[in-house]
């Protein structure tokens, strides 16, 4: 199948903080309103388009995921990535265009949408890419192209030349640009933490995998191993958990086992002379996300029952 793209209207505000900014790796892309979801092929090129004067395409990255999230969640998720200096300048940039576009909250939702991508590249102006031709000036809402052919296969061809060698990865349309370009390094774009946070989020229905906890500021996505011992940020390498469980996870207490059933270590009581609440939860059946690609990896458990459970 030809591959996607989309080509979507930015800030220019958004585009000259985040560019300014090169050690960012994954951004929010966001929207005042969650009204309209968005969806596209799982890290397919997103181009970012200027208004007029400009019209041009600024740069571009891989989407990795839509949600749904208050804006403190992506502000805690993303920080920078927001392509803003700080929460409040967030929120009230937020609160501005949904001033101007007459947002309802009693109609809506106080959620903001949150387009995810990662690997990003911006480019100075003088690499500025003319937009589609046949983009109409009243289109607001992002559109997608086929990369293979017409406009969408000039832009993506451009971007190319321009991320010549360090391209972060090609397929489709852009593997038939190798022999005029040269054959670039090729890096697959990979969730990060951000990321990362958000989909097992959203892949354990925004619940505790352990007790059911609903209440958002409670929970946290937790590695089960550890990204500094070499986990990946990849959703069977996550738990939802309540932040009390986090980090008894984290520190050895709670483990789950390979039968997807929590563990408490009997070191909890050894150690604090405590634990009670935490006990009735030994043995207890996981609540698990719905597709079984999302659910916990038996390795990366094997890995904390070797390596961090105190057994």
């Amino acid at each position: 199948p030809p591959l996607i793209g989309t080509v979507a209207i930015t800030d220019e505000g958004w585009y000259r903080f985040l560019a300014a900014h090169p050690e960012i790796t994954e951004l929010n892309f966001w929207t005042p309103s969650a009204r309209r979801t968005f969806q596209a092929p799982p890290f397919s090129p997103f181009f970012f388009k200027l208004r007029a004067p400009h019209n041009a395409i600024c740069g571009f990255g891989y989407f990795a995921q839509f949600s749904r999230l208050p804006d403190w969640f992506a502000w805690e998720s993303f920080t920078l990535g927001n392509g803003c200096a700080s929460f409040e300048e967030m929120h009230a940039r937020i609160s501005r265009i949904r001033t101007r576009i007459r947002y309802d909250k009693l109609k809506g939702s106080d959620e903001i949408g949150c387009i995810q991508l990662v690997a990003p590249t911006f480019f100075p102006p003088d690499d500025w890419i003319p937009q589609p031709t046949d983009w109409h000036p009243r289109v607001q809402t992002p559109m997608k192209y086929d990369l293979s052919t017409g406009e969408g296969r000039r832009i993506w061809e451009q971007c190319i030349a321009r991320t010549r060698p360090t391209l972060h990865f090609v397929t489709g349309p852009a593997a038939a640009t190798r022999e005029r370009y040269g054959d670039p390094r090729l890096v697959q774009p990979r969730l990060g933490q951000g990321t990362f946070r958000v989909a097992v989020l959203d892949a354990y229905g925004r619940a505790c995998a352990a007790t059911g906890e609903h209440s958002l500021p409670a929970l946290e996505a937790a590695h089960i191993r550890s990204y500094a011992d070499d986990g990946p940020h990849e959703v069977r390498n996550g738990l939802l958990l309540r932040a009390d469980l986090h980090r008894l996870f984290d520190t050895g207490y709670v483990t789950v086992t390979p039968a997807l059933k929590l563990a408490v270590s009997a070191k909890l009581r050894e150690d604090y002379h405590n634990g009670r609440s935490y006990y009735p939860l030994h043995g207890h059946d996981l609540q698990l996300p719905g597709l079984a690609t999302h659910r916990p990896d038996p390795e990366f458990l094997r890995w904390h029952n070797e390596h961090k459970f105190r057994s």
